[in-house]
């Protein structure tokens, strides 16, 4: 029987990614919600690595597994860096990942062309027993720009609106394996 692997979320797309990009380790890779884990951790810290740290110790002390989280979020550099650690949660608890990616858009009507530059930061966060010194952390970028309106069905958050110049593509319409090749999350 492999071990377990817990990726500290309950967003399915993730867990998916996270299954393709460590395929080929012995581990099977599951979710919070696979273990059964009601456990909510507030992301109270001010940079990417301190919100996944939060969470993978959290997460690891609830489960008793070896625990990944990740936190991640999108830089726009015409809005001063937003909405950074609160990229899931731009524009307060009520909108979903369209009703963000509508904000964002909107907050970036008067901007143009290469002003529009952005990046997808990744930071993971891995603790547990068979890590040295119990915990380890490894930060991705990925560096592209916000177009004016979605493209494609693939990914999540704010994929559609990502463009990458050297696919010229967003990330949205990159196939799974397209997106590992290039990922913040991938390259972390």
């Amino acid at each position: 029987m492999a071990k377990k692997l817990l990726v500290a979320t309950r967003n399915s797309g993730k867990v998916r990614e996270f299954s393709r990009l460590l395929s080929d380790i012995d581990f099977d890779v599951v979710g919070l919600d696979d273990l059964g884990i009601d456990l909510e951790v507030e992301e109270t810290g001010s940079t990417f690595e301190e919100n996944a740290l939060l969470k993978a110790r959290a997460y690891a002390e609830a489960s008793g597994e070896l625990t990944l989280a990740d936190d991640s979020g999108l830089e726009v550099k015409a809005l001063d860096g937003e909405p950074g650690v609160k990229s899931a949660r731009y524009g307060g608890e009520g909108p979903d990942d369209e009703g963000r990616v509508q904000l964002l858009l909107k907050n970036l009507e008067s901007v143009r062309g290469w002003n529009r530059q952005a990046r997808f930061v990744a930071v993971l966060a891995l603790v547990g027993d068979q890590v040295p010194g119990g915990e380890s952390t490894t930060e991705g970028v990925v560096d592209g720009a916000i177009i004016h309106e979605p493209i494609g069905e693939n990914g999540f958050g704010y994929d559609p609106v990502f463009w990458l110049a050297s696919h010229a593509k967003t990330t949205a319409q990159l196939s799974g394996e397209e997106k590992d090749e290039v990922s913040h999350r991938g390259n972390a």
